[in-house]
């Protein structure tokens, strides 16, 4: 063996509690054959400790792209060796958990996250979107008056019971023909459409990373989020759909925040308590006002916390962040 390959180790799949299931093969070099080494890992501390065939392998460090397709459930590990001998291999986890937060139990058992607002924001602000690609539908209002339109569309009543129904289409031909005048049905499509893919959207600074972390420390996730069918193909897009145990869409189970049916849905899927769960959105009714009603913490996005670094933080009694 080469004693400075690189080693590609593909399908690990991190659960709860910190514990770890490694499967597939590791390839060596490009010159090496595929191998099933039958590794079973352990992880205790931030380290990952891996065993072939009764032989313990030392001297392996992973580098700071531990996450390289961005997936807590199917990330790549780039190892490189610095040992005189394959004999022995400890991988020190470049974004060790524990770096920072006390011993003992995490505060909550469970977070839930609100998507548009919280987790996810558009690439562009949306009125910006909306009068860009209106322009070759001969549209002629502008980002601020697409923004005045938007809040008419939102406070205006709605005669179905929900504003998202299935695909949301007929909320959205009503919200796009308010926001902007123009009620051509190609220009709507094309918008409909492009918010029905990841590059209209990118997920929140720090917030992958810090759902990792929670993940790794046994927190579990999950979306709430009043949203309608698209959100699925969304997450997946982005490649973070496999961070979370649950994904609650509103569409989905026929009630909107802050009905506490959609809370209450969230934790019979992750199986927690109310009390030990704490939710992370960004409107005060609907977020904040709708949590609580259950017995559920609640942070309103911006206000009571302000990056997803302090989420993590506040939930793992990180040194630095406010006692919950």
């Amino acid at each position: 063996m080469d004693l400075n390959a690189e080693l590609t180790a593909a399908a690990v799949y991190f659960y709860s509690m910190g514990r770890a299931k490694f499967q597939g093969m590791v390839k060596i070099d490009d010159d090496d054959e595929l191998v099933h080494p039958a590794l079973v890992p352990q992880f205790a501390r931030g380290e990952l400790i891996l065993y072939e065939a009764g032989l313990v392998l030392t001297g392996f460090s992973v580098r700071s792209s531990v996450f390289l397709k961005n997936s807590c459930r199917s990330p790549s590990l780039r190892l490189s060796c610095a040992a005189p001998r394959p004999t022995q291999m400890l991988i020190q986890c470049a974004s060790n958990s524990n770096q920072g937060v006390s011993e003992g139990k995490p505060a909550y058992d469970a977070l839930l996250v609100d998507v548009g607002g919280t987790l996810l924001e558009t690439a562009k602000p949306v009125a910006d979107i909306y009068a860009e690609v209106g322009v070759k539908y001969g549209l002629k209002t502008s980002p601020d008056e697409i923004k005045t339109g938007f809040k008419r569309a939102f406070s205006a009543p709605w005669p179905e019971r929900l504003r998202y129904e299935g695909d949301g289409r007929p909320f959205w031909r009503f919200a796009v023909a308010t926001a902007t005048g123009c009620s051509d049905e190609a220009y709507f499509e094309e918008l409909y459409q492009l918010f029905a893919r990841g590059e209209a959207w990118r997920v929140s600074a720090g917030a992958q990373e810090s759902l990792v972390k929670l993940r790794d420390a046994g927190v579990k996730l999950a979306v709430v989020s009043n949203f309608d069918s698209r959100l699925r193909p969304v997450l997946r897009d982005l490649e973070i759909h496999s961070l979370f145990d649950a994904v609650i869409v509103s569409s989905e189970i026929g009630h909107e925040k802050p009905a506490r049916q959609i809370f209450e849905a969230a934790l019979n899927e992750l199986s927690v308590g109310a009390g030990q769960t704490v939710h992370v959105g960004d409107d005060a009714l609907a977020d904040k006002a709708g949590a609580e009603a259950l017995g559920i913490k609640s942070w309103l996005w911006k206000k009571d916390v302000k990056s997803f670094e302090e989420v993590a933080g506040r939930i793992l009694n990180a040194d630095g962040y406010p006692a919950n």
